[in-house]
C-alpha cells in the first residue's frame, strides 16, 4: 500500500513540476492565438489524434461552453470527408506533442489554401507544425511522469492545461457573464438558477389558494389544507391582493383564542409580499431567505394574482 501511495505522489509531483513552467511560455504567440478566436467569424476547429486527441475533445468542449462555438475533427475522419466541415471563416487548433502527426502532412496545406489561421500546441518548437502555424503555444516538457516514458502523462496534462489557459483567457475577454454561461447549460444548476423566471416554476389555476376578502378565517384553513402551499393570498373582487394568511397566523391566531369564525380581512397580514411573475426565480428565493419566509403569492404587471410559489417548488426546479 505504501508503494502505492509512492507512486501516485511520485507521478503527481513530476506533473506540477512541468506544469509549474507554462506560465513564464506565454507571451506574443498566446496572445495572437486569443486575438484569432477573438476576431474569428467562423467556429473553432480542434484537431489531435490519440492522447491529443481525447484532449482536444475537452478543449473544443470548453470553448463552446464559454462563447467560442467550437467543434472536434478527427484527423483520419478528416482527411475522408470531414474537412468538408471546415470554412474560409474559421480557424484551426492543431494539437501533437512531437509536431509530425502524418494526418497534419495532409491538412495543413488545405487549410493554408483556404487562409484558415492554424493555433499549434505542441512540445517541439521545430516541427512542420510549428512552422505552419500563425501562433505556437509551447507544451514541451523534459520527461513524462511514466517511468518508462512511454505513456503521455505530463505532456498530455500540459496540454489540458494551455488549452484551459486558452478558452478562460479568450471567455474573460469577452466579458463572457454566468448568464451567457447558463444559456449553454440549461439543465445544469446554474442554468436552472439564472434562466427560470417566477412564470416558470409557480403554481398555477386552481393550485393557487386565494379566499376573497368576505371570507372568514374558517375558510382560509381550507384552502390552505387544500393547496399545501402555506398560505392564502386574500382578494378583492378585481383579484388585486389585499393580503396574505398563512399557516403559522392560524396558529398564532388560535392560541389567542381567535375563533374560526373570524373575518378573514381583520386577522391577514396586510399587505404581505409579493413576488412578479418577471423575476428570475433565484430573486425569489434570495426574498425567501431573507426574510425567512417560504411562500409568497406572485402578481402580473397589473398587479393582479397570478400565481403562487413555495420555497419546495423552487427546490424542486433545481434553485437552491
Amino acid at each position: 500500500m505504501n508503494k502505492l501511495l509512492q507512486y501516485g505522489r511520485e507521478l503527481l509531483e513530476l506533473e506540477l513540476q512541468e506544469a509549474q513552467k507554462l506560465p513564464d511560455r506565454l507571451g506574443k504567440d498566446f496572445v495572437e492565438a486569443c486575438q484569432l478566436i477573438l476576431s474569428n467569424k467562423g467556429k473553432v476547429v480542434v484537431s489531435g489524434i490519440g492522447k491529443s486527441g481525447h484532449i482536444g475533445k475537452k478543449i473544443a468542449a470548453s470553448l463552446a461552453s464559454t462563447g467560442s462555438p467550437a467543434f472536434f475533427m478527427h484527423p483520419s475522419e478528416a482527411l475522408h470527408g470531414d474537412l468538408g466541415m471546415v470554412t474560409k471563416n474559421d480557424v484551426a487548433i492543431l494539437i501533437s506533442y512531437s509536431g509530425r502527426a502524418k494526418e497534419f502532412n495532409f491538412i495543413l496545406p488545405i487549410l493554408s489554401s483556404m487562409n484558415v489561421p492554424v493555433i499549434a500546441i505542441t512540445g517541439r518548437l521545430d516541427s512542420p507544425l510549428a512552422k505552419s502555424a500563425q501562433a505556437v503555444l509551447d507544451i514541451s516538457i523534459e520527461q513524462e511522469a511514466c517511468p518508462m516514458g512511454l505513456a503521455p502523462t505530463s505532456s498530455s496534462t500540459n496540454t489540458l492545461l494551455m488549452g484551459d489557459a486558452l478558452a478562460i483567457a479568450v471567455m474573460r475577454a469577452r466579458g463572457f457573464k454566468e448568464e451567457d454561461f447558463a444559456r449553454s447549460h440549461p439543465a445544469g444548476s446554474l442554468g436552472a438558477k439564472l434562466l427560470n423566471h417566477v412564470k416558470d416554476v409557480m403554481r398555477q389555476g386552481d393550485l393557487i389558494p386565494k379566499v376573497p376578502h368576505t371570507a372568514t378565517v374558517f375558510d382560509a384553513m381550507l384552502e390552505l389544507s387544500r393547496t399545501g402551499v402555506g398560505l392564502v393570498a386574500i382578494c378583492q373582487d378585481n383579484n388585486k391582493i389585499i393580503g396574505v394568511f398563512t399557516d403559522g397566523d392560524l396558529r398564532r391566531l388560535l392560541l389567542k383564542n381567535g375563533t374560526l369564525k373570524d373575518s378573514i380581512s381583520t386577522v391577514m397580514t396586510s399587505p404581505g409580499f409579493q413576488i412578479p411573475e418577471s423575476w428570475k426565480a433565484v430573486e425569489a428565493l434570495k426574498l425567501f431567505n431573507d426574510h425567512n419566509i417560504t411562500a409568497a403569492p406572485v402578481v402580473n404587471s397589473a398587479g393582479e394574482l397570478v400565481g403562487a410559489l413555495n420555497i419546495h417548488d423552487l427546490h424542486q426546479a433545481g434553485i437552491s
